[in-house]
């Protein structure tokens, strides 16, 4: 069922349960209404903005366009080492005496893991604490034949150190090429994806999980320790997770 309108979201809305959302989702995406993307609480991707940012086409076009000039990965790469340097210079104004340096900060290698944990899935419609399904997810169906332009629609990200929206849809539109990445699920602060190819070696894999580690940190930093655990779980598994504090 369609649930009742928010004020100025532009979007329809379907409302369903945690335990059916990727099932709605499947026969969602089947029927060619636009592009579905579970949300889990509509009120998470409500309340990190005001209603009248979400975007006019104008807007819409102006983060396309931004995306398509950016060069993945390497531009991903060049963003953080630029907001890198930009931290570092603001610290050295506020202390001249400090003596920080830009360290090309690597998270440890790790040994490769003889077992990998589970898969979080699609994490958005279970409650996080205590992994069950959640009783009411929506489903906002974004107008676009284009997945990869879901967060250009919705204006998702540029908050802490989470990407702007542009760098999602050049990750998405990169990932969807090499190993047919699709957005299933987004909420606040979450991106759940499902792929079609994994990485089929551990080189590969583990130069993937640099990649995604340039783009979220924090599923290394606090979630899996490091690159071997995160690069041996994305070539156990067709869910990839990102997590944004």
């Amino acid at each position: 069922m369609t649930a009742p309108p928010f004020d100025n979201f532009p979007f329809e809305i379907v409302e369903t349960t945690g335990e059916n959302a990727l099932a709605q989702w499947e026969q969602l995406k089947a029927a060619g209404r636009g592009v579905p993307v579970v949300v889990g609480d509509i009120a998470g991707i409500l309340d990190p903005f005001s209603t009248d940012q979400f975007a006019t086409q104008r807007l819409v076009q102006k983060t396309l366009a931004a995306a398509n000039a950016i060069r993945f990965p390497e531009g991903l790469f060049k963003m953080r080492r630029d907001e890198k340097a930009a931290a570092l210079e603001m610290l050295r104004k506020l202390d001249p005496s400090s003596d920080s340096e830009d360290d090309d900060h690597e998270p440890p290698l790790g040994e490769w893991p003889a077992t990998t944990s589970d898969s979080p899935g699609l994490s958005v419609a279970y409650d996080i604490q205590t992994g069950q399904p959640l009783a009411k997810v929506h489903i906002v169906l974004v107008p676009t034949a284009d997945p990869t332009t879901v967060p250009a629609h919705l204006q998702w990200g540029n908050w802490n150190d989470c990407p702007a929206p542009e760098y999602h849809v050049a990750a998405l539109c990169h990932w969807r090429d090499r190993y047919g990445a699709e957005l299933v699920g987004l909420d606040r602060d979450t991106l759940n994806l499902r792929v079609a190819r994994r990485p089929t070696t551990r080189g590969e894999a583990i130069d993937l999980a640099r990649l995604q580690y340039a783009y979220c940190s924090d599923i290394v930093d606090q979630g899996l320790d490091d690159l071997s655990a995160l690069a041996a779980a994305l070539m156990a598994d067709d869910w990839w997770f990102f997590w944004w504090d």
